[in-house]
């Protein structure tokens, strides 16, 4: 065994595939240590969380302390610092989703579950938490199963999805993959590694587009802006442009056509930093 996997606590055969990994990461940034996020990722695919190895691998691949790797990894809630379940059920409980049942179907998951925020059932299953936002009020309330969506919830829904996950059923989000994978498949996914699901599944669906509907009934526009030519396929006047071979890098409303007002606005030339001002 290398002294590197000796020191990083993985056996010979994980740490190689760790670092060939990592390596591909790395070489996706000009600065090697702004890979540390996905990588944090990275080995919670392995760990399903981040371990203390966790920690020395990413620290020994970049070059930066112990200390650095931990006070990232205990800044953000996506990484967690003690095992997680198979399955993590966030139930929104900010403002929209709580007016409209969230905290009900949170407390009822709590009590069927046997557990609190960010704790995990005993057979290792599911891991509850409260979340902040789920970024999809026109759905509210909404539960996420490894972040991927279950539309408009209920409590005694949101118990049924968390019994047939624990039974090991296959379920299916209201919108996106086709399926939910593992919490260790999704950190392999957050990490930058495509599981070839992307085009799965739905997209936009109608509370979302229904805005852009009426604007088009209306044919409401935002000043300068022009009507919408197509909503389902969320095509624009922008993205035809762009379909047909044209940028659509200075067109109406780009900030490209504002007018110059420094050499950098014209000439594309990035601050000196060092000097506080334009070169």
């Amino acid at each position: 065994m290398t002294l590197e996997a000796r020191r990083s606590g993985y056996d010979e055969e994980t740490y190689a595939r760790l670092a060939t990994d990592t390596a591909a990461i790395i070489a996706r940034y000009p600065e090697k240590r702004s890979a540390l996020l996905p990588m944090l990722h990275l080995v919670q695919s392995q760990d399903g969380y981040v371990s203390r190895d966790g920690i020395a691998f990413c620290a020994e691949q970049l070059g930066i302390t112990a200390a650095e790797v931990s006070a990232v990894a205990t800044f953000y809630t996506q990484y967690k610092r003690h095992p997680n379940g198979t399955y993590t059920v966030g139930v929104c409980t900010n403002t929209l989703c709580a007016i409209m049942g969230g905290d009900e179907i949170f407390d009822e998951l709590s009590e069927h579950l046997g557990v609190g925020h960010d704790e995990t059932t005993d057979d290792g299953a599911i891991t509850l938490e409260r979340v902040e936002c789920n970024a999809a009020c026109d759905y509210a309330p909404v539960v996420m199963v490894n972040w991927e969506f279950f539309d408009n919830q209920t409590p005694a829904g949101a118990t049924q999805l968390a019994d047939r996950l624990r039974a090991g059923e296959d379920v299916a989000p209201t919108r996106g993959a086709a399926s939910v994978c593992t919490f260790k498949q999704m950190s392999r996914v957050l990490a930058g590694f495509s599981d070839g699901r992307a085009d799965e599944g739905v997209g936009a669906g109608g509370p979302t587009l229904a805005g852009l509907r009426l604007a088009r009934e209306h044919g409401w526009t935002a000043p300068g802006g022009t009507a919408p030519e197509q909503v389902d396929g969320a095509a624009t006047d922008a993205g035809a442009a762009a379909t047909a071979g044209a940028s659509a890098v200075g067109q109406e409303q780009s900030s490209a056509e504002r007018t110059p007002t420094t050499p950098a606005d014209a000439t594309g030339a990035t601050p000196d930093a060092s000097k506080g001002k334009q070169p």
